[in-house]
Order: structure tokens, then C-alpha cells, then sequence
């Protein structure tokens, strides 16, 4: 007999994965990739457990669930019961394909309280049409017993009542199963990061999300100039150039004339205000001495040079632009 492991490599779901391994059944592992998570963790937890793991790109179904999530967001932009439902719906698929006979996962009741609640998880396995094929090894026994415990596939006596945001019995059970390479619990998904979760919703405060958008969210100061109109300003050589590699025509590109600094991003509206407001970001950004600053830019992708004297914003104007 095989199951599916919806595999993230945290702790959890590498524990969950060896208690189902320990009843004699083979487990394979499914760590799905967006714009916002790697399944870099995954893959490593993979190899030192050595199970085969599977790699799923929800990207573009995760962008859509973040532009009008059914069931609202997290404590970031993260809509994290709806991702549930999205990637056990995923597996599900998978699992037929495979031929496994049940999926199992590392949740446990009360450890996340958005997303695994009693309510959001019998809403995830309801929702996602394959309730009943879900088992969540490490909390089994504070939830009704599903298709594999009541087939007998597995026993329900081997599995554990975990509940709550305590770390303890798992780190025990870590141990006695010998596992010692494990991620922390936090970290992972880039939207539940505050920062970056204020600047996703920003984006779709204006219509704006996209696959390109994302990526810019990633990297430099970003500064909201005007409504319709963005800086992002790179933090050193290496986030310059990405943000010319991110660049797209009608984007202008800005930079101190005479002196080392940043590449700032500039898109949306074109206007002679937001352009000196913009250069005059620029400038306090550079090594330039402070004074006036000549600050050339252009539009992308191969526009005329031109040039404006500025000079450098106060920290505390900028503050007030920041997303």
C-alpha cells in the first residue's frame, strides 16, 4: 500500500511521513512551488528520509486564490485556507495518478489558528473533495477517524492526539526517531512575511498583481509616489540589476549622473512632479555629497537620456512613501 505525503520538509510533515512509513506503507511526497515558497526544504528533508518527492507549480492558482480568497486571509496575504484547500485537491489528483490509496499531512489541530482549527480543517478535506482520504497522523486521534483508519490501513492506536502551538512532543518524537535535521517552524512563505504582505496589498489594492509584479516585490525600497506610480529603488549591484531584468517598456529607469548609488524602478504615470520626486529619492540614496544632485534617467527600454538638478528628500518624506 502507498500514501501521499503532502511534503513541505518542516518537522511535521517529515514526522508524519515516518509514522506512516513505520506501519509498513510505502510514502511518497508531494511540495508544491509558487512565486512565494521554494520547495528547496522539501527536497533536502526528501533526500534524508529517502522517499521520491514530487514537485507541483500552483503559481498561477495561487495568485488567482490571492486576488479574492473565499475564505479571507492569515495574519500576512496569505489566504491559507483556501492554499489548503488547493493543494490537498492537487494531491488528490496526484494520488490517483500514483496509485496511492490515501494522502496524510503534518497539520495539527490547533498549531495554526486560522488554518487549523476544527472548523477550517473539516472545511479544507470538505472543500477539497477528498476529506475522507486525509489523514493527519499527528492529530488523528483528536479528529473522526477517516477511510484509512476505518479500512484498517493504518491503526489508529499508532497515531498521536497533538494539539495546540507546543513543539514539545515533537521534538521528543524527533528525537527518538532519530530525525536531527529540520527546518524552524517559521519562514517558508514569503506571504505571511509582514513586509512583503503589505506591499501584495498594495498591489491588489490597484488591480496590479501579476507574475512580474511579484518578483519586483521581492527585492529594493519600494515607495508609493503617487496612486498610480511606484519607485523601487535597489539596495545594492546585484538587486540593480535584477530590477533592469524585471524592467518592462514604459518603465523609466533613474540614477545618480556623477556618483556610485542605487537603480530606482520607476512605473506607473508619467509626470514632471513625480520625476523630481523620484530623482530627489534617488539622490539620497547615492553616495552623492548633499547638495544639489544631477540625477539622470530615460525610459526603457532605449529612450533619450535626460536629466534633472534635485535635491536629496529628507528621510522623514520618505518615510511617509514607503509601502
Amino acid at each position: 500500500m502507498k500514501a501521499l505525503s503532502l511534503f513541505s520538509g518542516g518537522l511535521d510533515s517529515i514526522l508524519s511521513t515516518k509514522l506512516i512509513q513505520h506501519q509498513g506503507i510505502d510514502v511518497e511526497g508531494i511540495c508544491f512551488i509558487s512565486p512565494f515558497f521554494t520547495a528547496e526544504r522539501g527536497i533536502k528533508a526528501a533526500r534524508d528520509i529517502n522517499i521520491h518527492l514530487h514537485i507541483m507549480n500552483i503559481g498561477k492558482e495561487l495568485l488567482t486564490l490571492i486576488k479574492s480568497p473565499t475564505y479571507g486571509f492569515g495574519k500576512g496575504a496569505n489566504p491559507c485556507i483556501d492554499c489548503h484547500i488547493l493543494m490537498i485537491k492537487k494531491a488528490g489528483s496526484l494520488m490517483k495518478k500514483i496509485g496511492a490509496s490515501f494522502l496524510i499531512t503534518g497539520e495539527v489541530l490547533g498549531e495554526r489558528p486560522k488554518s487549523q482549527n476544527r472548523w477550517a480543517l473539516s472545511i479544507i478535506g470538505e472543500r477539497s473533495g477528498f476529506g475522507d482520504y486525509l489523514l493527519r497522523p499527528l492529530t488523528a486521534k483528536n479528529l473522526p477517524p477517516t477511510l484509512p483508519e476505518r479500512k484498517k490501513w493504518v491503526e489508529r492506536e499508532k497515531l498521536l492526539g497533538i494539539k495546540g502551538r507546543g513543539r514539545r512532543i515533537q521534538l521528543e518524537l524527533a528525537k527518538k526517531l532519530n530525525i536531527r535535521n529540520f527546518p524552524s517552524p517559521s519562514g517558508g512563505c514569503l506571504l505571511t512575511d509582514p513586509v512583503f504582505s503589505r506591499r501584495i496589498k498594495d498591489l491588489l489594492a490597484r488591480g496590479k498583481l501579476n507574475f512580474n509584479e511579484v518578483e519586483l516585490l521581492k527585492i529594493g525600497r519600494h515607495l508609493r509616489l503617487e496612486s498610480r506610480t511606484k519607485l523601487i529603488v535597489g539596495r545594492n549591484e546585484r538587486e540593480n540589476k535584477r530590477l533592469l531584468q524585471l524592467a518592462t517598456p514604459g518603465d523609466f529607469c533613474l540614477r545618480a549622473a556623477d556618483f556610485p548609488g542605487p537603480i530606482g524602478l520607476l512605473r506607473g504615470e508619467e509626470d514632471e512632479e513625480i520625476f523630481r520626486i523620484a530623482a530627489s529619492i534617488i539622490g539620497r540614496y547615492s553616495d552623492a555629497p548633499p547638495r544639489e544632485i544631477k540625477i539622470e534617467y530615460h525610459k526603457l527600454p532605449e529612450g533619450e537620456k535626460r536629466y534633472l538638478l534635485v535635491n536629496s528628500i529628507s528621510d522623514e518624506e520618505i518615510e511617509k512613501l514607503r509601502i
